[in-house]
């Protein structure tokens, strides 16, 4: 695989374009990104696509989701539902997670539902490596995980 170098920028963050990526592949990408001390963007988080049976994917999320404190359900965990936040938690599994520089680079993370009309004036950034190389059929979106499981548009 080509190995893609981006420049560290300090002033002006890297806009991810995430339509057709592998959700995972995409998260890695991103918190190497972040640990360089990058600021990163994220946007179309809807579309980023998930590997397995759409039915699978689901049923192991709804059993994500029935996890709760034994004392207290109402005290957490809190499981996102809306695509972006389970992005920004998925990436924030990939960072150091005691180190002082796993929550500074967590701090310069974003992620965006569509394309913010701010961030229009950037130039989007596509990863090779992480796209998908089927058809997308064969994928679930994150959008329709998240349908499934009650987010709200």
């Amino acid at each position: 695989m080509a190995r893609q170098d981006i420049v560290v920028s300090q002033d002006k963050p890297i806009v991810v374009d995430a339509t057709d990526h592998i959700a995972g592949r995409l998260s890695s990408t991103v918190a190497k990104l972040l640990l360089k001390g990058n600021r990163v963007s994220i946007v179309n988080c809807e579309k980023i696509m998930i590997s397995g049976t759409r039915s699978n994917i689901i049923k192991e999320y709804r059993e994500f989701l029935e996890i709760s404190s034994i004392i207290h359900p109402t005290h957490g965990p809190y499981h996102p539902r809306r695509p972006d936040t389970i992005v920004k938690k998925m990436v924030r599994g990939m960072l150091p997670r005691k180190k002082p520089s796993g929550l500074a680079a967590h701090k310069r993370l974003r992620t965006y539902i569509g394309s913010p009309r701010e961030l229009s004036a950037f130039d989007k950034v596509q990863f090779e490596n992480a796209k998908i190389k089927r058809s997308p059929s064969r994928y679930t979106t994150m959008g329709e995980l998240g349908r499934t499981i009650g987010w709200t548009e």
